[in-house]
């Protein structure tokens, strides 16, 4: 974004889907790469900054198509925002209205967390239901149950979430809240709404990823009263008021996964930092599994060197502190090229293989069938055109882009600019052979095809 205009960098606009990534693979990396903030911590963290009636600074932000859409969100409900490099400055003191832009919304799921602040604020919200990556069903259900219990009036109506909070003082109320499913979104959305509520809320069967800890250290600072986070019970003490914050977002631990994986397929050394070593440990057990070597140097600082040889390994996605799904196209992409047989199961999300058959585009041998994939390494890939069908897909195909002989050409790109802070411009000062290139044509055989498949917007 240009603070002085608040209007959005051309490369987070419509027309930057037209642009492709073209990568010239076999060339090993080297040097240092410095890890933004994380994505995922970022969006709910702007969305929390609507509880506090004053100024809030947050440092690391990443630069992200995602966050550009978070900010028009904040925008449009009438918060002050600006930005200088990685610090958002927000002042939530004045939310003009209730009801966030559908346009908006739909693009980006994370700014439905939103509604439980603003219910939480005004005591009545207006939500769009959210879109989302093509990676499979994610009802809000559970959000609407929390909200229910801490005594909101939740109905939809045309695509609309409308809440309000009866009474005359307007304050959510306390209550215990059991989560079917150990959701991220619903953890934070009905932690958030929880902070402002009258009394005591328990959430049990929680979320315990970082990003939910980072959150509640946001909160916590800003004047909450919330423990338990990054366990699977949560207790949150409602307060009336919060003040003004200056906080700093956690390294974003998929990032740090996917330049690991990067040192990988090339066969390079690494060093990373800012990292949080204890976010990865599921990933950098699967990397020593395969043969890589990881060393922690410092608390924020890891060095990987190269495997004499990938060897095959099983994955199974989980919830935090499994194995993450959003490292599961990487990993995929790195055991194409290793020795042996793997099984990659999907266990979070059900449509979340769709980058094998691009991956088989390069010269892959993955077959899939339901949510499981099965990985023949193979002792080479080859460069082709191919489509990034969401942005974890999309950072898969970059990592074998890198990996393949010849020349890689990858559409798609908004999907990519949507969760990694500048990849390909971080990439070549490592040393890739990578360039973005504007204004190319879509390949008609490399679009998926909508009628079997909804549409992939955001995630």
């Amino acid at each position: 974004m240009n603070p002085s205009s608040g209007l959005p960098d051309a490369k987070f606009s419509p027309e930057a889907d037209s642009s492709v990534l073209q990568i010239w693979g076999g060339h090993p990396l080297q040097g240092h790469v410095k890890i933004s903030g994380a994505k995922n911590a970022a969006l709910v963290i702007m969305a929390g900054a609507l509880l506090c009636p004053g100024d809030c600074r947050i440092r690391n932000v990443p630069l992200l198509a995602d966050v550009e859409r978070m900010s028009q969100v904040l925008l449009a409900l009438g918060v002050r925002l600006t930005r200088q490099g990685d610090i958002l400055d927000i002042n939530a003191s004045e939310i003009k209205t209730s009801k966030a832009p559908y346009e908006l919304v739909t693009q980006l799921r994370a700014s439905f967390f939103a509604i439980g602040a603003i219910l939480a604020r005004l005591g009545v919200a207006q939500m769009p239901l959210p879109g989302g990556c093509a990676i499979g069903a994610r009802p809000v259900d559970l959000h609407v149950r929390g909200l229910q219990a801490m005594g909101a009036e939740v109905q939809i109506e045309h695509g609309i979430c409308n809440a309000y909070v009866p009474g005359s003082n307007r304050r959510l109320k306390g209550a215990n809240i059991y989560l079917d499913i150990a959701s991220v979104g619903a953890t934070e959305n009905l932690m958030m709404a929880a902070t402002l509520a009258d009394g005591e809320t328990i959430i049990e069967n929680a979320a315990r990823e970082p990003e939910v800890v980072d959150l509640a250290n946001f909160c916590n600072a800003m004047g909450a009263k919330i423990k338990g986070a990054g366990t699977s019970r949560i207790i949150i003490e409602g307060v009336p008021k919060l003040h003004s914050v200056d906080y700093t977002i956690i390294p974003d631990r998929i990032e740090a996964g996917t330049f690991l994986v990067a040192a990988a397929i090339t066969r390079s050394e690494l060093t990373l930092s800012p990292v949080a070593p204890e976010h990865l440990i599921p990933v950098i057990a699967k990397l020593r599994d395969i043969g890589v070597t990881i060393i922690e140097e410092a608390p924020e600082y890891l060095r990987i060197l190269p495997a004499e040889a990938l060897k095959a390994t099983d994955i199974e996605t989980q919830y935090h502190p499994g194995f993450p799904t959003d490292m599961q196209a990487p990993f995929m992409a790195l055991l194409a090229l290793a020795e042996g047989d793997s099984v990659i199961n999907e266990s979070v999300f059900e449509n979340r293989l769709r980058h094998a058959s691009e991956l088989n585009r390069l010269g892959a041998d993955i077959r899939v069938k339901g949510n499981a994939a099965f990985v023949r390494g193979v002792p080479k890939l080859s460069g082709a055109p191919v489509l990034g069908t969401d942005l974890r897909a999309s950072a898969a195909l970059v990592l074998a882009g890198l990996a393949a002989e010849g020349q890689t050409t990858i559409q798609g790109l908004r999907h990519l600019d949507r969760g990694y802070d500048r990849l390909d411009m971080k990439l070549q000062q490592l040393g890739a052979k990578i360039l973005r290139v504007g204004e190319a044509s879509v390949d008609a055989e490399l679009v998926p095809n909508t009628s079997t498949s909804p549409a992939s917007i955001s995630t």
